[in-house]
């Protein structure tokens, strides 16, 4: 089950068994159905996941109630409320299961301990904050610079055997469009 999880990891650092056996005993494995939360905007229960099955939506509800999708997250990706998790404030996001899931996550306390029992893994959370935020500025360049219907393309394509599962609500929110442009888009496409 965890065998996901030490690919990943060992694609940047190596582990000796003996290290993977910390790695193993810190982890949580986790099973949430089709819209169960992970983590509930505003709460104070932060993980940080990589993800064994399933998918997930990252989003905030604001002021006026309407639902903003940040980010998807499929298997094989990590995912973290950043803020939330490193500095142990309230978190900022929900984070849904948008299909049955199962989810690896550490939290904070864990990772400190794994820290100072592995450190080579040091390096590979460096390499894994590096790449979180190259994802953040990313997707700020592409809703700042990039029309909608190149998001849609390149979303697409990124995920070519994702984006089926996904509805319109969900993804007229992750782009930044309204359900008719949507619609619109997919046409022309």
């Amino acid at each position: 089950m965890y065998q996901a999880l030490r690919l990943n990891i060992e694609r940047k650092i190596n582990l000796t068994d003996e290290e993977w056996k910390c790695i193993e005993e810190k982890a949580t494995f986790i099973k949430l159905r089709k819209n169960e939360f992970l983590q509930i905007q505003d709460s104070n229960s932060s993980y940080e996941g990589f993800i064994l099955k399933g998918a997930f939506k990252t989003y905030v509800i604001n002021d006026s109630g309407t639902e903003s999708v940040l980010f998807f997250s499929f298997e094989n990706e990590w995912m973290c409320d950043l803020e939330s998790f490193y500095h142990q404030k309230p978190t900022t996001y929900n984070i849904k299961a948008m299909e049955e899931s199962e989810i690896l996550v550490i939290t904070k306390a864990n990772k400190a301990q794994l820290f100072e029992e592995v450190p080579k893994l040091i390096q590979f959370h460096i390499m894994m904050v590096e790449k979180a935020n190259i994802a953040i500025q990313q997707r700020l360049l592409d809703v700042l610079n990039k029309p909608s219907k190149q998001r849609y393309l390149e979303f697409i394509a990124r995920y070519p055997n994702k984006f089926k599962m996904i509805n319109n609500k969900n993804l007229s929110s992750y782009l930044g469009v309204s359900h008719e442009f949507l619609s619109k888009i997919k046409k022309k496409c």
